[in-house]
């Protein structure tokens, strides 16, 4: 029963929590204890809350679930855990959420409720509607960002803002890839909204957003206002581990064809987590080391 309530939590997911401690990364205030106990705490509330999300997503599509090579084994489509004990699960864990957000600031708990609305909107209708469900996927990164602004009470430039919402485009459309490829190989139709898709229009999708959000991060790198601030012309540098780390996940998508998780890909790919330590590093000895 343990393992088939993690199962429903989905906690690999919560890699994508992460993206909340950037503000913080970038205004130089992963020094201050306090603003890493707020940030902390805003994690742990967005993480419970995408937790309560992704139970109430496997109970509204259970049907479907249980037509995928790997969905079908959740604990609900399964038939592990019946929708009365997810429901008693879900609820709980929004709750717990939005009370640690309140506790962040009631600015952090509004963002929280607005992502919550919108999963639930996307969980019943969005999801169906082809490219609308994408960008909404990427509005969630946004919200992410926006949190962790708040809790480490530091503004969000408009460049990463955008960088971000790009590359959950990008992310995104790879695991509807992951989707196209099931329905061409089973017939086995996962989502609704598949038939507005094909691999051609999403393998061009594909390298659109990258080619932007790498050109995106190059110009920003260079720009006068990033190098002032960093107090280094050497930020473009760290360009390499960008674009690498785009190329892996690329790589995955169209040869490896397994990117229909990007937090597994992410937990489980060496070359990915590499270039993301890298990544890291190189700006931690430019933000703080230099």
């Amino acid at each position: 029963m343990t393992h088939n309530i993690l199962a429903l939590m989905r906690p690999q997911q919560w890699v994508k929590n992460f993206f909340i401690f950037i503000p913080a990364f970038f205004m130089f205030k992963l020094g201050d204890p306090n603003v890493i106990y707020l940030c902390l705490a805003a994690f742990i509330s967005f993480s419970l809350c995408a937790s309560g999300i992704y139970v109430f997503n496997d109970i509204h599509d259970a049907p479907e679930d249980r037509l995928h090579k790997k969905k079908r084994f959740r604990p609900i489509a399964s038939g592990a855990i019946s929708k009365k004990t997810a429901w008693v699960l879900s609820a709980p864990l929004i709750l717990a959420g939005g009370a640690i957000a309140l506790y962040v600031s009631i600015d952090a708990a509004f963002v929280l409720c607005v992502y919550i609305a919108l999963n639930v909107a996307y969980t019943i209708k969005l999801k169906h509607i082809a490219v609308i469900d994408i960008i909404v996927i990427a509005i969630g990164f946004v919200l992410r960002l926006q949190i962790g602004a708040i809790a480490a009470d530091a503004p969000l430039s408009r460049w990463i803002i955008v960088m971000t919402f790009l590359l959950a485009i990008f992310l995104a459309f790879a695991k509807r890839r992951d989707e196209i490829l099931i329905l061409n190989r089973t017939g086995a139709k996962t989502r609704k909204n598949l038939d507005e898709y094909n691999l051609q229009f999403i393998d061009n999708a594909m390298v659109l957003s990258a080619g932007v959000v790498i050109l995106a991060y190059i110009l920003w790198s260079i720009s006068p206002v990033t190098t002032e601030r960093i107090g280094s012309e050497n930020v473009y540098m760290t360009s390499v581990f960008v674009l690498y780390g785009v190329l892996r996940y690329m790589q995955i998508s169209f040869v490896k064809e397994n990117s229909g998780d990007p937090s597994r890909a992410l937990l489980s790919d060496r070359a990915l987590q590499v270039s993301i330590v890298c990544w890291v590093a190189s700006f931690a000895f430019l933000l703080y080391l230099k």
